[in-house]
C-alpha cells in the first residue's frame, strides 16, 4: 500500500458512483495511505496538498474496474487459434494448458495483467485455471491489482481434460490453496474455492467447497448455468445441498429459468455474466441471457470478459457497451441496462458481487483509492456531454491514461510501469504458443492463403 498521499487535480468529471450516483464537474480527490480522504470540487480542496499531483484536465475519472471471471493464465500463448466454429474448444484449451511450464505460465499471467490493468481493470476473479500461483506471485505483486485467486478442482469425469481427483484429495487442495494464499499481498490478494461446476464435482465436493469458505471468510465460485432440462436444475441441486448462499458467486448464468433465479435471489448468491463470452459462442442471448431478470430480482451481478479464447478481449470498457446493448436488441427494448446500469455492473455493484462493496466500487471517502483516468482529447470522447454515456457507448479501454490502485499510480501516460520490457515479454508468450500449440497437438489452420 502507497504510504505517500496523491491528489487527482482539477478532473473534468469525477463518476463517483458514490450513494448518490454524483458526477462532480472539476473536480478533485485526494489519497492518503492507499484509502481516500477527500472528494469534491477542486476550488473546495486547493487548500489539500499531497506529495504527488496529477493534473486531471480533459480527464474523465471513474472507479477502477471489477472483472468478475476470466481466465489470465492460459490463454495468451495461443490467442486467436481457434476458428469461429471449432468444436471442443474447452477441451483443447485444457490440453494446451496442461503443457504449459511455470516459467511460461508467468509470462502469459503478466502479459494478461498488462492488458486488464491498461484497459482499467484494478479488481479480477481468475477461477482457478492458474496451476502455479506462487510462480505468478512476482507478477500479482509487481501489477499492484487485487486477484482472487484459488485452485479448480473437479472428482468426476469430463470431456475437457481437467485433471481428475479424489474428492479427498480435491477437498485438500481447496483447503490448502485457500490457506496458502488468501491475504497475501497485503491483503490484495483472496483465495476462494472453486469446483468447477456441478456437472463434474460430487455432491461431497460442492458441500466441502462451501465449508472451507464459511471457514476462512472467504467466498466460492463456479461455472453455471441452467442445464439440459434432465432432472433438477444445477441451481437446484445447490439449494438443495445447501451449497448457495452471499459468498457463492455463479459464473455465466446462461439459460436460467425463473425459479432458478428466485432461488438465486432467496439465498443472496451472486452472478457474474460473461456477454463477450455468450455472444462469440452463439450462446443465444435472446433465448438464454438473464441480466434484466437479476436486475430485477435484486440479484447482486457483475460483469467478467473471460478468457481471450472465448471473448478475446480483456476491456472492461467494451464489456460494458455490450452489456448496455444487447438486450436493448434481442428484446426490442431500449430501456433495458442503461449505460448508468451497465458501470455500475464493472463498478458499485460488481464490487458488491465480488465481496469487496465495503472497501471497493466506488469514490467515496474511506474507500480504497482504485481510480481510472481516462484522456477525453480523442475523437472517440467528443463532444463531452454526458461522460457516462460516451464511456459506455462511444470509448474503448484504449483511451485510459492513467491507473492507480491503493493510492499508487500503475499505469502512467497509457504505459504499464509494472513491466520493464513490454516487448521481450510479448516474444517470450508468442515463442511459448508455439511450443504449447505443437505439443498439445492443436492446429490452426487460416482459412485464407499464408504466404
Amino acid at each position: 500500500m502507497a504510504d505517500a498521499s496523491l491528489k487527482v487535480d482539477n478532473a473534468d468529471y469525477l463518476i463517483t458512483v458514490d450513494g448518490g450516483r454524483r458526477i462532480i464537474r472539476n473536480a478533485s480527490v485526494v489519497i492518503q495511505g492507499g484509502y481516500i480522504t477527500h472528494v469534491g470540487k477542486a476550488e473546495e480542496l486547493d487548500h489539500v496538498g499531497a506529495d504527488v499531483v496529477i493534473d486531471a484536465s480533459n480527464k474523465v475519472v471513474t472507479p477502477g474496474f471489477c472483472n468478475g471471471h476470466m481466465h489470465l493464465s492460459y490463454a495468451h500463448p495461443v490467442r486467436g487459434i481457434f476458428a469461429d466454429d471449432v468444436q471442443n474448444r474447452l477441451a483443447l484449451v485444457f490440453a494446451m494448458q496442461s503443457v504449459m511450464t511455470e516459467e511460461e505460465e508467468y509470462d502469459t499471467t503478466l502479459l494478461g495483467l498488462v492488458e486488464l490493468i491498461r484497459t482499467g481493470t484494478t479488481t479480477l476473479v481468475d477461477p482457478g485455471t492458474t496451476r502455479f500461483p506462487q510462480a505468478c506471485m512476482a507478477a500479482y505483486e509487481a501489477a499492484g491489482c487485487r486477484v482472487v485467486i484459488g485452485e479448480q478442482v473437479t472428482d468426476r469425469a469430463n470431456q475437457l481434460n481437467l485433471p481428475v481427483y479424489d474428492t479427498s484429495d480435491a477437498v485438500r487442495r481447496m483447503q490448502s490453496s485457500v490457506e496458502a494464499l488468501h491475504g497475501r499481498l497485503s491483503g490484495r490478494m483472496r483465495a476462494w474455492t472453486m469446483p468447477f461446476s456441478v456437472e463434474v464435482c460430487s455432491p461431497d465436493l460442492l458441500i466441502a467447497a462451501k465449508r472451507i469458505a464459511d471457514e476462512h471468510g472467504s467466498a466460492m465460485t463456479i461455472h453455471h448455468g441452467g442445464g439440459d432440462g434432465s432432472g433438477p436444475t444445477p441451481t437446484e441441486r445447490l439449494a438443495q445441498l445447501d451449497v448457495l448462499g452471499p459468498n457463492v458467486v455463479l459464473s455465466h448464468c446462461m439459460d436460467m429459468s425463473e425459479s432458478d433465479i428466485a432461488i438465486v435471489a432467496e439465498t443472496g448468491t451472486r452472478v457474474v455474466l460473461c456477454p463477450s463470452t455468450v455472444l462469440k459462442n452463439g450462446a443465444n442471448t435472446a433465448r438464454g441471457g438473464r441480466l434484466p431478470e437479476f436486475l430485477d430480482a435484486g440479484v447482486s451481478v457483475a460483469l467478467g470478459t473471460d478468457s481471450v479464447n472465448s471473448s478475446n478481449y480483456l476491456d472492461m470498457v467494451r464489456c460494458m457497451g455490450l452489456a448496455a446493448t444487447i438486450y436493448k436488441d434481442v428484446r426490442g427494448d431500449r430501456s433495458l441496462v442503461s449505460a448508468e446500469t451497465a458501470l455500475e455492473l464493472a463498478t458499485r455493484t460488481g464490487a458488491g458481487a465480488l465481496q469487496t462493496g465495503d472497501s471497493l466500487g466506488s469514490i467515496e471517502i474511506g474507500k480504497a483509492g482504485d481510480l481510472v483516468l481516462f484522456d477525453t482529447l480523442r475523437a472517440d470522447w467528443r463532444s463531452l456531454l454526458h461522460p457516462v454515456r460516451n464511456l459506455v457507448y462511444s470509448t474503448t479501454g484504449e483511451s485510459v491514461d492513467t491507473v492507480i490502485a491503493d493510492g499508487r499510480v500503475i499505469v502512467e501516460s497509457g504505459r504499464p510501469l509494472f513491466v520493464d520490457d513490454l516487448g521481450g515479454l510479448i516474444e517470450r508468450v508468442e515463442k511459448a504458443g508455439s511450443r504449447i500449440a505443437k505439443v498439445a497437438g492443436v492446429e490452426s489452420p487460416s482459412p485464407w492463403p499464408v504466404i
